[in-house]
C-alpha cells in the first residue's frame, strides 16, 4: 500500500513539474547560441581573459607577415603616426591633458582597437576628442583641420549641426523670461504634448532626462501594471547602461529578472507564448541591421567575421508577428526609439514598419540639440498609482525633467519636422542611401578593396570581405583622409539629412584612398588559404599561452 502511494504521489509530482520542464526547455532553445545570449556563461568568459599586450616586435606580424612585409608595415605606422600628430598636434595635447581627468576618456581611448594592440595604439596613434566649430557636415578640431562628420553625435545630428544650433537658440529664446524654474511647465510643454500623442499615436507623454531614463521608466511601468517580474531583450540589442538590460560583460551586476532571447526566432516566440512571468519585451529596431548581434565596434574587430544587412520585410513581418503574440498574452510591448526615432519617417519606427507598440521611448535628436528622454503610452499603462491601493505608486520625478530650456528646443525640433521642407527631406530616403552606399560599395569593388558597407536608411556599418587581424587600422586610414567617426571605429557611420550629393562624392574619394593606403601598406596581407576561423583558433591559442 505505501509502495502505491509512493508511486502515485511521485506520478502526480512529475505531472505538476511538467509544464515548468517544458517553460525551461522552449526558454533554453530561444537563448541565441553565442555567449551575447548567455549573460552568466559571458560574464565567466569574459573573468577568463587574460590581459596582455603586443610590444613592438610581436605587433607588426600578427598574420605571420613575412620580415620584409613586417619592415614595410613598421615604416607605414611611423609615417602615418607622424602625419596624425602633426596636423592634430594642439587637439591631441588638450585630449592627453583632459583624460588624466575624464574617466569616459580613458574608457574610449583604450577601447578603439582590440585590447592587445590598444597601449602602442595610444601612443603611436593619439586620437583627439576636442572640436571646435561646426558647419554643414564638417567639424573642425582645434587645429583649424576640418573633418567630414560620421560620428553623428551618436545619432543626436539627424538635421544637420547647423539646424540644431537654430533650434537650441530658438528654445532658449522662447523660455528664456522663465528661465530654470524646475518643477512646473512652461506653456510650451502644452504643444509638445499635443504633437507627440499625434507621433507617437498614445494618449499620454512623460519626460526625462536621458533615453536610458526613459527606457527605465517604461519598464518599471510594465512591471508594475502586469505585476510580472522579467522582461525579454533580444541578442545584441542595447537599450542603455543600466544593470537589469545590460547583462554579460560591461555590468558589474549579475543579471537579474531578464531573458536575453534570439532575434528574429519562432522559437523565442514559442518560448513567450509558454510563460507568464514577463512583464514586457523590448525591442530596439536599430537591430533591424545586426539581428542578434552587438553594436560592431573595432574593439571586437579581431578578424572579418563582421556580418549586417537589412531586409525590411522579414524585420516587419518579425515585429508584427511580436505585436500579435504580446497582445495574445498580455505582454507589454516597448518600442525603444531613442536611437532610431525619427530617423526612418516623420513617425519614427512605429510608422516605418507599420507596427504600433505599447510603450514608446524616445530619445537622442527630439530635444532638439539638449538632453532628453521621453516615454509615451496609453492611460492604462502610463498611470503612476491605484485609485482603490493608495500606497501602491509608482514613483519616478526627476528634478530636470521637462526643463523650459529643453522644451523649448523641443518644440522648435517638432515644429521644425512638420515643415514640408523637413518632410521632403524623407522622400526617397531609402532609395537615396541605398543608391550612395552602392555607389560607394562600387567604387571599393572597382579597386580590388575588401571593405563593403550595408546600411539600414543613415545608419551604416562597414564589413570586412578578406581574413585579417588588422582591419581595426582602416578608422587611423579614414582619420587621415579627414573622416571623423565615433570612438567605436568603422562599426557605425552616422549620416544627417543634409548631406548633399558634392559632399558624398568628395566622401566616397576620401574612403576609397584610406582603403588604398592601408593596402599599400600592407595591413591587408594575408595567406589565401588562412580563415576567420584559423584568426580566431590562433588567438585563442595565444590567450591560453598568455595564462
Amino acid at each position: 500500500m505505501d509502495s502505491t502511494l509512493s508511486l502515485l504521489f511521485g506520478s502526480i509530482t512529475l505531472a505538476g513539474l511538467a509544464p515548468a520542464i517544458r517553460r525551461r526547455w522552449l526558454l533554453s532553445r530561444a537563448k541565441h547560441p553565442s555567449l551575447g545570449g548567455h549573460s552568466r556563461m559571458a560574464r565567466r568568459v569574459a573573468r577568463l581573459l587574460p590581459g596582455y599586450a603586443y610590444d613592438e616586435t610581436e605587433f607588426f606580424d600578427r598574420d605571420g607577415a613575412p620580415p620584409a612585409l613586417v619592415a614595410q608595415r613598421r615604416q607605414a605606422m611611423q609615417a602615418l603616426s607622424e602625419t596624425l600628430q602633426q596636423r592634430h598636434a594642439r587637439t591631441i595635447a588638450m585630449t592627453r591633458e583632459a583624460r588624466e581627468g575624464i574617466s569616459d576618456l580613458q574608457f574610449t581611448s583604450r577601447y578603439r582597437v582590440p585590447y592587445q594592440f590598444s597601449p602602442l595604439v595610444q601612443q603611436w596613434l593619439p586620437i583627439g576628442a576636442f572640436w571646435s566649430s561646426s558647419n554643414g557636415v564638417t567639424l573642425t578640431d582645434l587645429d583649424g583641420r576640418s573633418f567630414y562628420d560620421l560620428a553623428g553625435s551618436y545619432g543626436v545630428n539627424l538635421l544637420g549641426y547647423d539646424a540644431y544650433k537654430d533650434l537650441m537658440a530658438e528654445g532658449l529664446r522662447r523660455t528664456q523670461d522663465l528661465g530654470p524654474v524646475l518643477g512646473g511647465y512652461h506653456p510650451v510643454v502644452v504643444d509638445n504634448v499635443r504633437r507627440l500623442r499625434q507621433v507617437s499615436g498614445q494618449e499620454e507623454v512623460s519626460f526625462h532626462m536621458s533615453g536610458t531614463e526613459a527606457v527605465m521608466q517604461a519598464v518599471r511601468l510594465a512591471r508594475y501594471h502586469t505585476r510580472r517580474s522579467h522582461v525579454v531583450r533580444f541578442c545584441g540589442a542595447y537599450h542603455g547602461w543600466w544593470d537589469d538590460v545590460q547583462p554579460g560583460p560591461g555590468n558589474p551586476q549579475a543579471p537579474g529578472q531578464v531573458y536575453t532571447l534570439a532575434d528574429m526566432s519562432e522559437r523565442s516566440l514559442a518560448a513567450l507564448r509558454s510563460r507568464r512571468d514577463v512583464a514586457c519585451v523590448l525591442v530596439n529596431p536599430l537591430q533591424a541591421l545586426h539581428p542578434n548581434a552587438a553594436a560592431a565596434g573595432d574593439s571586437s574587430l579581431i578578424d572579418s567575421s563582421r556580418r549586417a544587412g537589412f531586409d525590411r520585410a522579414a524585420y516587419t513581418a518579425w515585429l508584427k508577428s511580436l505585436r500579435a503574440l504580446c497582445t495574445e498574452r498580455g505582454i507589454v510591448l516597448v518600442l525603444d526609439e531613442v536611437f532610431l526615432g525619427f530617423r526612418l519617417a516623420p513617425g519614427g519606427a512605429q510608422e516605418y514598419f507599420g507596427v504600433q507598440a505599447d510603450l514608446v521611448t524616445y530619445g537622442k535628436t527630439l530635444g532638439g540639440g539638449w538632453p532628453i528622454g521621453v516615454v509615451c503610452g496609453p492611460h492604462r499603462l502610463m498611470r503612476r498609482y491605484r485609485e482603490d491601493r493608495p500606497a501602491d505608486v509608482c514613483f519616478a520625478r526627476g528634478t530636470f525633467n521637462a526643463h523650459p530650456g529643453v522644451m523649448g528646443a523641443m518644440s522648435a525640433f517638432l515644429e521644425h519636422l512638420d515643415r514640408p521642407q523637413t518632410r521632403a527631406l524623407y522622400e526617397g530616403l531609402d532609395e537615396r542611401q541605398d543608391a550612395r552606399a552602392a555607389l560607394l560599395n562600387a567604387e571599393l569593388a572597382r579597386h580590388d578593396l575588401p571593405v563593403e558597407v550595408k546600411n539600414l536608411s543613415t545608419v551604416w556599418t562597414v564589413n570586412y570581405t578578406r581574413p585579417s587581424r588588422y582591419n581595426w587600422l582602416l578608422q587611423y586610414y579614414l582619420r587621415e583622409q579627414g573622416i571623423a567617426l565615433s570612438w567605436v571605429g568603422t562599426g557605425r557611420m552616422i549620416f544627417s539629412l543634409n548631406w548633399h550629393d558634392g559632399d558624398f562624392g568628395d566622401f566616397v574619394q576620401r574612403f576609397v584612398s584610406a582603403a588604398q593606403a592601408m593596402r599599400s601598406a600592407g595591413w591587408w596581407w594575408g595567406d589565401a588559404a588562412q580563415s576567420n576561423r584559423d584568426i580566431r583558433r590562433g588567438l585563442l591559442r595565444e590567450m591560453l599561452a598568455r595564462r
